[in-house]
């Protein structure tokens, strides 16, 4: 999907993806359309292949102007019975996938003076869930933002510019038969947002292509909610007052 819209925006993509079939598909959707995207296999919690690929796309193209860090994976599981080994896992998979293509990118968009990066947060890292099992998710995004902050600062004097986006409850595709079968789940998943419609990864690719056009040079450093205003929605206000 993102690679889709920004290549229909004329950027010149090369994706990345650990799953090869979703590469092949994303190339199947992008000759339908008449564009043109580079595919490439990657492991992005692996330094040596990041790199290798970050070489590659150098090659190629003479220059990295926008990099869209989306890798994730997680282990969810309630704290009391989370393992070392699911925390850690999580963490890797969380972090390690922005750390290592944001380090391999960084000593070009230094030598060009410029770039953006966006990196894929969550509302996870912003807010607590009950019930969800999303302690080393929500530290791993967390971490995710913090990072953001840090690199806009560091970036600054280059030009690079950071941003995060936090989407909130968005159905996917890993998602949609469990929204389509399971209407416990379908109902908690459409009653969180304060805007009454489901979210979808278009609403996420959109905000991350405006962060990475002209139109955002003066935002750096922000974590931009896609969330339908999940994080602005709070509970029933309780009062205390007592009538006579």
């Amino acid at each position: 999907m993102v690679s889709l819209l920004f290549a229909e925006a004329g950027a010149k993509v090369l994706g990345s993806d650990v799953n090869a079939a979703g590469l092949d598909e994303t190339a199947r959707l992008a000759s339908e359309r008449g564009l043109s995207i580079d595919v490439a296999t990657l492991d992005a919690s692996s330094e040596a292949q990041t790199n290798d690929w970050v070489a590659e796309a150098v090659r190629k193209h003479r220059r990295v102007d926008v990099l869209y860090n989306n890798a994730a994976a997680v282990r969810m599981a309630a704290f009391s019975e989370m393992t070392a080994r699911q925390w850690q896992d999580t963490l890797r998979l969380e972090l390690d996938v922005v750390f290592f293509p944001t380090k391999a990118v960084w000593p070009h968009m230094v030598a060009q003076q410029g770039g953006s990066i966006i990196n894929i947060a969550s509302v996870a890292g912003m807010l607590g869930g009950e019930g969800t099992g999303a302690s080393a998710h929500a530290a791993g995004k967390g971490g995710v933002i913090a990072l953001t902050r840090q690199l806009a600062t560091e970036g600054a004097p280059h030009w690079i510019r950071v941003n995060s986006i936090a989407p909130g409850p968005i159905l996917t595709e890993t998602l949609r038969p469990r929204y389509e079968t399971d209407a416990r789940f379908r109902a908690q998943f459409d009653d969180t947002p304060a805007l009454a419609r489901t979210g979808y990864p278009i609403d996420v690719a959109y905000a991350g292509l405006f962060l990475a056009s002209d139109e955002a040079l003066y935002i750096t450093g922000i974590n931009l909610p896609v969330d339908g205003g999940k994080t602005c929605k709070s509970g029933p206000m309780v009062s205390r007052s007592t009538e006579a």
